[in-house]
C-alpha cells in the first residue's frame, strides 16, 4: 500500500504540472516559473508522503549536499549527450545552420526540470526503492528499467529499439546513478542534463517527442542506428555505449561503498516483511 500512495501522490503532482506545462507551452517564462514551481512541488510531496508512509526521514533527499549532486549530475548529463551528438557530427548526421530560438530554450528549461524530477522520484524514489527491499538490487534495476523504456513506446515517434535503449541507457543509468549514491539528486540532475541536452541545447527529439526549437537551428540526416532517427539521439547506437559505459562506472563505485542490496532469500525475516507465526 505504501508504494501505491507513494506513486499516486507524485503521479497526481506530475500529470497536474504536465498537463499545465502544455497549456503554457507558447509561454517561456511562465513555463520557466511554473516547470519549478511543480519541480519543488514534487519533492515536498515524495517527502511528506514517504515520512507518512514509512515513519522516516527521507535520507534519499536529504537537502545537504543537493546542490551540488544535482549540479555535477546536470553537467555530467549534458556532457554526455554531447558526446553523443559530437559523434553523430562527426559522421554527418547533425547539422547545424545558425542560433535558434533562446526562448524556446528557455521554456524548455522549465519543463524539462519538471519532467526530470517528477519521473526520477516515481521510478527511483518509489518503484525501484520499494521493489529492491523484496528483489535485490539487480532484478530491481532490470525490472524497472525495463518497464521504463517500455512506457516511452506511448511517445509520438516511440519505437521498439527507442524503447529498449531507453531501458538500457536512463533504466541503467539513473537507476545506477542511485545506488552508488543511494541520494536522488545526483540522478534528478543527471536526467535534466541529458533531457536539456536533447531539446534546449541542440533541439532534437527526445524520446520520440518532438519539442519545440532550442538555442540551435539545426537537422539530423542519416542512419538511425547512428542519428536515433524519429526517436532522437537517444535511440543512437552512441547514447547506448556512453550510457552503458557510465553505468559500469556507477555500479563499481556502488560496488566498493557495499551499495549492492542482495536478492532477499526465502524464509528470511525481515521487518519490512515479517514471517507469519
Amino acid at each position: 500500500m505504501r508504494l501505491l500512495w507513494q506513486l499516486l501522490a507524485v503521479a497526481a503532482v506530475a500529470f497536474v504540472g504536465g498537463q499545465t506545462l502544455f497549456a503554457v507551452q507558447d509561454h517561456p517564462w511562465l513555463s520557466l516559473i511554473l516547470g519549478l514551481v511543480f519541480a519543488v512541488a514534487s519533492v515536498f510531496v515524495y517527502r511528506w508522503v514517504v515520512r507518512r508512509t514509512e515513519k522516516r526521514e527521507v535520507t534519499e533527499l536529504a537537502w545537504a549536499g543537493a546542490t551540488a549532486a544535482t549540479g555535477w549530475g546536470t553537467l555530467l548529463g549534458v556532457g554526455l549527450f554531447s558526446l553523443v551528438i559530437v559523434n553523430i557530427t562527426f559522421l554527418g548526421g547533425y547539422q547545424v545552420h545558425g542560433l535558434g530560438s533562446p526562448m524556446g530554450a528557455l521554456g524548455l528549461v522549465g519543463f524539462m526540470v519538471a519532467v526530470a524530477v517528477s519521473e526520477e522520484l516515481m521510478w527511483r524514489g518509489v518503484l525501484f526503492r520499494v521493489i529492491e527491499e523484496y528483489t535485490g538490487t539487480w532484478i530491481s534495476l532490470a525490472l524497472t528499467g525495463l518497464a521504463f523504456g517500455l512506457v516511452h513506446l506511448i511517445n509520438p515517434h516511440a519505437t521498439l529499439w527507442g524503447a529498449i535503449a531507453i531501458a538500457i541507457e536512463a533504466g541503467g543509468m539513473l537507476t545506477a546513478a542511485y545506488i552508488a549514491t543511494r541520494s536522488l539528486w545526483l540522478p534528478i540532475g543527471l536526467h535534466l542534463g541529458w533531457n536539456l541536452g536533447g531539446s534546449a541545447l541542440f533541439s532534437t527529439a527526445v524520446s520520440g517527442s518532438d519539442t519545440p526549437p532550442g538555442l540551435l537551428d539545426a537537422t539530423m540526416s542519416g542512419h538511425p542506428l547512428i542519428t536515433g532517427g524519429s526517436f532522437g539521439p537517444e535511440g543512437s547506437v552512441y547514447s547506448v555505449v556512453f550510457c552503458v559505459m557510465a553505468t559500469v562506472v556507477f555500479m563499481w563505485i556502488a560496488r566498493r561503498r557495499g551499495r549492492i542490496v542482495p536478492a532477499r532469500r526465502r524464509g528470511a525475516r525481515t521487518a519490512a516483511a515479517p514471517t507469519p507465526q
